[in-house]
């Protein structure tokens, strides 16, 4: 009887902490409570506790990663943006940013497709005018830091690189974009993540920015 208590008394600690559960917290608990109950310790280690980044421009990241990718249930961070003081023009600047980034893709197929008539430099340039512009009144080194992370989780690692040296020109902090980059583990799985330090490393390796640890 302990047993089954203490068993049940994790899936109720889940709920009580996010306000919900989803099915995949149910399949962990079925496997074995203790699963679930790291895997608890994990996301609260990754998402709930502070470090680098303030709740504000974390959720920013967050509802950039989620735009990009399309993640419906995503909502939460919707929620905790508020909590954290974003407003309802500031959660639609932060979407703006991964729609923004998503127009690289077809500067990219211009410049594969149209060497002739398009230069990269040109096509990086409006890219870039695109994408500052839809910022809004998100700060740019908040906006950098959102791009990379956006582009990351859409393994597009031309557009990760733009964003990585602008960032650093910003001043972001390698625990920042470390921190922000991190996301993408628990919201896009370890071959996404794989790609986009690959990605970090090659500019390492290029003395362009610094590295990741």
């Amino acid at each position: 009887m302990k047993a089954l208590h203490k068993h049940a008394s994790v899936l109720l600690k889940v709920r009580r902490k996010r306000g919900y559960l989803l099915s995949y917290h149910r399949l962990l608990h079925a496997i074995a409570p203790e699963l679930l109950a790291a895997y608890d310790e994990f996301y609260t280690q990754f998402t709930l506790t502070g470090r680098a980044l303030t709740p504000l421009q974390k959720e920013t990241v967050w509802i950039a990663l989620i735009a990009a990718t399309r993640a419906r249930v995503g909502t939460i961070h919707l929620k905790r943006a508020v909590k954290a003081g974003m407003s309802k023009d500031a959660i639609a600047d932060a979407v703006a940013l991964a729609a923004a980034c998503e127009a690289w893709d077809a500067h990219a197929f211009a410049q594969n497709a149209f060497p002739e008539w398009v230069s990269q430099q040109r096509l990086v340039k409006r890219y870039l005018r695109g994408f500052d512009a839809a910022r809004g009144r998100t700060r740019p080194l908040v906006a950098e830091i959102s791009a990379v992370v956006a582009h990351a989780g859409r393994r597009n690692a031309a557009g990760m690189r733009i964003h990585l040296v602008r960032a650093f020109k910003r001043g972001a902090k390698r625990a920042q974009v470390a921190e922000a980059l991190s996301f993408v583990l628990l919201h896009c799985g370890g071959p996404t993540m794989v790609d986009a330090m690959a990605c970090w490393l090659k500019l390492v390796r290029q003395r362009r920015i610094p590295a990741p640890y």
